[in-house]
Formats: structure tokens, sequence, C-alpha cells
């Protein structure tokens, strides 16, 4: 049975930086898509960044590009989102989802229909 488990998630000022975990537990990660969405209220959830089988590949949505870093370690099979110079449009749920398949590419690794699993989310609330 997969397990998602995020955490990291807070209150900070404009500008300042949080650092989201998640703890994938009954999954394997090689040749597959695992990613970071958000989603505010009264919007649809989207894509913030993306991985690879364990760090091959990385992608960023425009919005974080430049402030945002997604990262993986493997021995603990836990996926990291590094978020600095935040933004109050940045303040939304953040999840952690995790596909099934490897064989996802281009703006489409971004679209939560692609991940099968995913945690139970952890809030991030960015103040002017």
């Amino acid at each position: 049975q997969v397990q998602l488990v995020e955490s990291g998630g807070g209150s900070v000022q404009a500008g300042g930086s949080l650092r989201l975990s998640c703890a994938a537990s009954g999954y394997t990660y090689s040749r597959k898509w695992m990613g970071w969405f958000r989603q505010a209220p009264g919007k649809e959830r989207e894509g913030v960044a993306v991985i690879y089988s364990g760090g091959i590949i990385t992608d960023y949505a425009d919005s974080v590009k430049g402030r945002f870093t997604i990262s993986q370690d493997n021995a603990k099979n836990t996926v990291y989102l590094q978020m600095n110079s935040l933004k109050p449009e940045d303040t939304a749920m953040y999840y952690c989802a995790a596909s099934d398949a490897g064989d996802i590419v281009g703006r489409v690794r971004f679209q939560a229909g692609r991940y099968r699993y995913w945690g139970q989310g952890t809030q991030v609330t960015v103040s002017s």
C-alpha cells in the first residue's frame, strides 16, 4: 500500500523560505514521476514541480522557476520542495503526488490526473 506523508508547511512572511518533505512508503520511484501540487481556495489543483526517477529530470511551473527546488533523497525515499522568496500568491495547500507511469511527456507532467497516489496535504501561508 502506497502512502505519502507531507510535512513542513507553515506560515511565513513574504520573502521567507520553507522546505516541504514527502516521505513515501510502499512505492518504487524508479522510472516514475513524483511531484508537488498546490491548491488555493476556489482554484484548481496545479502542478508546481516534478521529479523523475529519483532526480534524473526535474521540471517546474513557470510561476515558481528560480524560487523553488525539488529534490529527492533516494535512501530515505523522501521528496523535498525547497521554497525561497515566497510570495502571498504561493499560499495554498501543498500536496505530494506519485505516478504509476514514467512515460509522461512535456507539460502533461503537471496535470493532477496523471498521478495516482496523493498525500493528505500541508498548508503554506505567506503573508505580505
